[in-house]
């Protein structure tokens, strides 16, 4: 198949088409050794599988040696770049992050001053934790903008963290700023912002046979912030990322916590915060062997007829449906689903790589 003239994309996604081509999976690591590691990991994935398969979030914050806060984003700048330079010699850019201070932090200015500036042009994104108001985001991207200058082509793309009940009512608005991509629920932060009235039992994952525990997809003042910012996200075109599971050992309670966060509550990314988690995740946020033969067969009918509505296995069929497929194999493409040879063509060009 030549490469199609006009793409899924540009037919079916409109505004909303640029929020959708994050990986699926944002891996946190804030040691030296875990961050190259990480890094390294990332490298061989993209080589297996011919697409960058998870983002590595640098970590400033809380993943970071206390007390070394300036050496840790020295550090940053240079795996950020480091990085970079390796995936040059790939067909794949690899996506780096780094997670700064929050923005009322005494660090926030200096992780701006040595990591936006130094690694401008090498980060994917930058996380800002703690986001309280539209007021953090908008004094975020004013002091970024300020250290990148011209050393980038487009602006760089805010993710954000909400971690607070105060932070949750104004989801909505936080998730339509401009320049905000991602939108991140903070848990831990959350269960512990209520000061006791919320039980440490929702800071995990409940086992199959029990139905009485009040964890964090069960517990009612949880499930609804979790809702609230997806919600928000999908209202405004972004994209929702799921809280880390915190029983890193424990693959059942990552794997039951990542489906029902894709397939309850409307996540479409997932942070890890062990190598391990990576693989489950990406698993989870993939459609099913049958759903993609599904969404292939529609899609490549579609394009045959140049988007008009089609009949097929009884059903019909036009853009809206279009639509969902197409995103289906968007997330295919993204976990690494085995895809036909027919939709190779237009998944050749990565839009996401553009900076």
């Amino acid at each position: 198949m030549t490469k199609p003239s006009l793409h899924p994309r540009e037919v079916l996604l409109g505004a909303q088409g640029a929020s959708g081509f994050l990986p699926v999976c944002d891996h946190y690591s804030g040691v030296e050794a875990r961050m190259k590691k990480s890094l390294q990991l990332q490298a061989e994935m993209s080589e297996e599988f011919g697409a960058c398969m998870f983002d590595v979030t640098l970590d400033c914050e809380d993943g970071a040696p206390a007390g070394a806060e300036v050496e840790q984003a020295h550090c940053v700048v240079v795996l950020a770049n480091a990085a970079l330079a390796g995936s040059r010699s790939q067909h794949v850019r690899n996506r780096v992050g780094a997670r700064l201070h929050a923005v009322d932090h005494p660090s926030f200015d200096s992780d701006v001053a040595i990591v936006a500036a130094g690694a401008a042009a090498s980060l994917a994104y930058v996380m800002i934790p703690k986001v309280e108001s539209v007021a953090d985001v908008d004094i975020a991207v004013a002091a970024i903008d300020a250290a990148v200058g011209d050393k980038r082509q487009s602006p760089l793309p805010l993710h954000v963290l909400i971690e607070s009940p105060a932070a949750v009512q104004r989801a909505f608005e936080i998730a339509a700023h401009a320049r905000v991509e991602s939108v991140s629920f903070g848990l831990m932060d959350f269960v512990s912002a209520h000061g006791g009235a919320i039980p440490s039992t929702a800071m995990g994952v409940r086992s199959d046979q029990d139905a009485v525990t009040l964890d964090q997809f069960h517990h009612p003042l949880v499930v609804r912030a979790k809702l609230e910012i997806a919600s928000a996200c999908h209202a405004s075109g972004k994209v929702p990322s799921h809280c880390v599971v915190t029983e890193f050992r424990d693959r059942r309670a990552l794997e039951q916590a990542a489906r029902v966060a894709a397939n309850a509550f409307g996540y479409t990314r997932m942070w890890s915060i062990h190598p391990d988690q990576i693989r489950p995740i990406l698993k989870a946020f993939s459609p099913t062997e049958a759903e993609v033969e599904l969404a292939c067969n529609i899609v490549l009918e579609a394009a045959r007829q140049e988007w008009a509505p089609i009949s097929m296995a009884g059903k019909l069929h036009d853009r809206a449906s279009y639509r969902y497929f197409w995103q289906l194999l968007e997330r295919a493409n993204q976990t690494g689903c085995t895809l036909p040879d027919e939709m190779h063509a237009y998944f050749s060009t990565d839009l996401s790589l553009a900076s």
